[in-house]
């Protein structure tokens, strides 16, 4: 049974998480993502949950981190600069392979930068904030109904794959208020069960890199976690060998793994036509709303392809996707993040032209027609 609400993509955000079974939230309040820490803030103790405000995002990530480590769903919220603080600790927590979810409702930047206005200037963050060589996941909404469904999706995703992920928000998806359908029960990953006896259980080993259950603190297993690199008992080395596998190892979680994103990454219309628009979050609301002014006008069709996941970026299937296409226009409310990923991924030979706006206000679709 669907329940109708309105609400907030925020408010969605943070009701998504408590139906896929997050029980701890540590953050620091931050325009424009407060919402889903107040929202957080009332909800999870009524289902036995907790909630922690932290002194800063340093400190919140760490809690996090450390909440899952001890068996509960953990995740934060933030925004800009806080994301920018995270940063060691999402690295960290890739290297200690727990799994958590980390919002980030973007504001304009950089610095402190504007904190009630839109932009899309994270998206390489989300994938190469951290140092280091691994893969990353981040999801990205264009509506309050996205944003309570891939919540649900990032968490699971993290879960399976035992790595942190990232949902990254417009300040408009994350405040603009929508009707949507809630559905009492989510589906949630449930991992396997552990098989090995106590004694024999290492925490990195070959058998438990993703879809795997894994101890936790407290249930009596040994248990080493460092950000160090690491053998697969948990314990650091510097053994070459070692290394390689580790890196290895990162890399797998996702590459092994490309498939469960096919089928809902993308949304796409008409890719046959001649002009192909391409869009994310808010963004995308406005090359939707450009497209029917188009066709309406025009009397024939545009493309229209919007990513839901960002990270891994699907190159090999926007190659395919827009392979016919003449003229390819990429929406964003940043300098060209993403624009670059489509470029390198489509023909050489089909022009790749750029709809960007920073200047705190979203793109309209009379912008986009002008360069159709």
């Amino acid at each position: 049974m669907a329940e109708r609400q309105l609400l907030s993509g925020n408010e969605a955000c943070a009701l998504g998480a408590l139906k896929a079974g997050v029980r701890f939230f540590a953050g620091y309040p931050i325009t424009p993502s407060t919402e889903i820490a107040e929202f957080m803030a009332r909800e999870l103790p009524k289902v036995g949950g907790f909630f922690l405000q932290m002194e800063d995002e340093i400190a919140s990530i760490n809690a996090v981190i450390g909440a899952r480590a001890g068996g509960l769903k953990a995740m934060t919220a933030t925004s800009g600069p806080g994301f920018s603080l995270m940063q060691e600790g999402i690295g960290y927590a890739c290297m200690a392979e727990v799994p958590c979810l980390i919002v980030n409702v973007q504001r304009g930047g950089p610095a402190t930068g504007l904190p009630t206005k839109p932009a899309q200037g994270d998206v390489m963050q989300a994938r190469w904030g951290t140092h280091g060589d691994h893969p990353s996941v981040v999801l990205y909404p264009d509506s309050v109904a996205e944003s309570f469904f891939l919540t649900v999706k990032a968490l699971n995703l993290s879960e399976y794959l035992r790595m942190p992920v990232i949902l990254l928000m417009d300040e408009i998806v994350g405040h603009m208020r929508e009707v949507v359908e809630i559905s009492e029960e989510v589906e949630i990953y449930s991992p396997k069960k552990k098989k090995k006896p106590k004694e024999e259980y290492l925490h990195y080993d070959e058998d438990n890199n993703y879809d795997a259950e894994f101890a936790h603190f407290g249930e009596g297993y040994k248990i080493h976690i460092s950000g160090l690199t690491h053998r697969p008992d948990g314990f650091p080395t510097n053994n070459p060998e070692i290394i390689a596998w580790k890196m290895e190892r990162l890399k797998r979680k996702v590459e092994d793994n490309l498939s469960l994103f096919w089928g809902w990454d993308m949304e796409y219309l008409d890719l046959g036509s001649e002009v192909c628009l391409v869009a994310y979050g808010a963004a995308a609301r406005a090359a939707r709303e450009a497209k029917v002014i188009y066709e309406k006008e025009r009397k024939k069709p545009i493309g229209f392809l919007r990513f839901r996941v960002i990270w891994p970026f699907p190159a090999k299937r926007v190659s395919l996707l827009l392979r016919s296409a003449l003229k390819i226009v990429v929406v964003e409310m940043n300098q060209g993040q993403l624009g670059g990923e489509v470029e390198r991924a489509v023909n050489p030979d089909i022009p790749v032209i750029s709809v960007n706006r920073v200047d705190g206000e979203m793109i309209t679709p009379e912008e986009i027609l002008d360069v159709l």
